[in-house]
């Protein structure tokens, strides 16, 4: 099975350029995918990208992983509705640089391999370009109607915002990068989600009138949840690649608690089994769907693909802590258990504002569980906040040391997955 076919099975092509298999099948070919430093890390969304990265140099072919130090500045406004906020340059710097370094944990860049995978900031080139020149080396062979008719274009001047000319210009910019590859590196191809396609045969519309060459592209489907959901997305934002930002168990947990629609699809996509192991998977599920057998496959797999075995194992053993017996009394869990529970966030309070009694509101807003007492008092009155276990329906009650386990915590649940725990010290 070729590469195409492989990405086929798994649902990870969209739009294909005429020519692309063929290519591939040819020679050992570099390809690239951007990735634009909106933030200091990558998140699930982004997973798709750097797949097809990583499935492409498992194919023999050389992958660059672009950083748009330069892209970034300027704003894809591909699928947005309305303008990014201009990020500094330093932010910009920081965003690069901790992109670069989850990138570099995915591919192999090993130089004594024919097709090592290469990190390019396309700032690089840019930096050196003046407006003119730009203007003239590349904007004269693109009309404007062409750029106008791509959908991301359109959509965005029938809004009431209209666009700037900084985010119309936008695909000229990305054009650059796949002309600048190709003439540099000798990078033919392309990939990227499926809303990048007007950006991306930009590209290969600039390699053909400049140099007269061939450039190739394909697309993946964007993500999308079975419920109508926003994929990557929880009730505290998008899961992270960065466990500072989501940890282990979260990133875990959100795999875990997929329905079974998604996990089956999201398991060909996201992971590296074949598709005997997957169809084996998804029968011995389907034979006994409350085990869960599809989801916990598909989390282990995208845990240690991410965080590694060891961080998986500590997720694991969390599951079991947190949800194995929830109906056993909560001082079942012993000190060391507590203090071993990985993942789940944790802050400090003062003892000394307890021993007076603190409104449950308070407290929670306090501990930054909610942003707001009027947020915290919704998920109240809907059921969704325990404390050690117990449900809490009085919005007038106090937390204080009775509420203390091992007299020194304090264990709270916001809905089914989300914990919280409270350690008490003397400030």
């Amino acid at each position: 099975m070729n590469l195409i076919q492989e990405l086929k099975w798994r649902g990870m092509i969209q739009d294909i350029m005429p020519g692309t298999e063929e290519q591939l099948l040819k020679e050992m070919t570099s390809a690239y995918v951007g990735f634009d430093p909106t933030a200091d890390s990558l998140h699930i969304g982004s997973l798709v990208p750097i797949l097809l990265l990583v499935h492409l140099q498992k194919a023999g072919h050389k992958p660059i992983a672009l950083v748009g130090g330069a892209t970034g500045m300027v704003g894809d406004p591909s699928g947005k509705s309305e303008e990014r906020n201009m990020l500094s340059e330093e932010e910009l710097n920081k965003n690069v640089i901790g992109v670069q370094k989850q990138l570099e944990q995915f591919l192999n860049f090993d130089k004594s391999l024919p097709n090592a995978a290469e990190l390019v900031n396309n700032y690089d080139w840019f930096k050196t370009i003046s407006f003119l020149d730009f203007i003239r080396d590349a904007g004269k062979h693109i009309t404007v109607n062409y750029m106008m008719a791509k959908d991301s274009v359109k959509k965005r001047l029938e809004s009431e915002n209209g666009m700037s000319f900084t985010e119309f210009t936008y695909q000229l910019v990305q054009g650059y990068d796949f002309y600048w590859l190709y003439k540099n590196k000798n990078c033919k191809l392309q990939m990227g989600g499926s809303d990048q396609w007007g950006n991306i045969v930009t590209g290969t519309e600039l390699v053909r009138r400049k140099l007269g060459g061939d450039a190739f592209a394909f697309t993946c489907p964007l993500i999308k949840k079975s419920d109508g959901g926003k994929f990557g997305k929880t009730e505290k934002g998008n899961i992270w690649l960065d466990p500072l930002k989501t940890t282990p168990y979260q990133f875990y947990q959100f795999w875990l608690n997929a329905s079974d629609s998604d996990a089956a699809s999201w398991i060909k996509i996201f992971t590296f089994l074949s598709e005997e192991e997957i169809n084996q998977i998804i029968s011995t599920h389907e034979a006994n769907p409350s085990e869960r057998i599809l989801q916990k496959k598909l989390a282990e797999a995208l845990t240690i693909f991410v965080h590694g075995n060891t961080e998986l194992e500590k997720a694991i053993e969390t599951t079991q802590k947190l949800f194995s017996n929830t109906k056993a009394p909560i001082d079942s869990l012993s000190v060391e258990d507590i203090e071993s529970i990985e993942g789940i966030i944790k802050s400090e309070y003062d003892i000394n504002t307890l021993k007076e009694g603190v409104d449950i509101l308070v407290f929670l807003t306090e501990n930054k569980i909610f942003e707001s007492k009027g947020a915290a008092r919704k998920m109240l009155q809907n059921g969704g906040i325990s404390i050690n276990r117990e449900k809490i329906s009085d919005l007038q009650m106090l937390v204080n040391e009775k509420h203390l386990l091992h007299n020194k915590y304090v264990l709270v649940q916001v809905g089914k997955k989300n914990y919280y725990l409270i350690k008490v010290i003397s400030i």
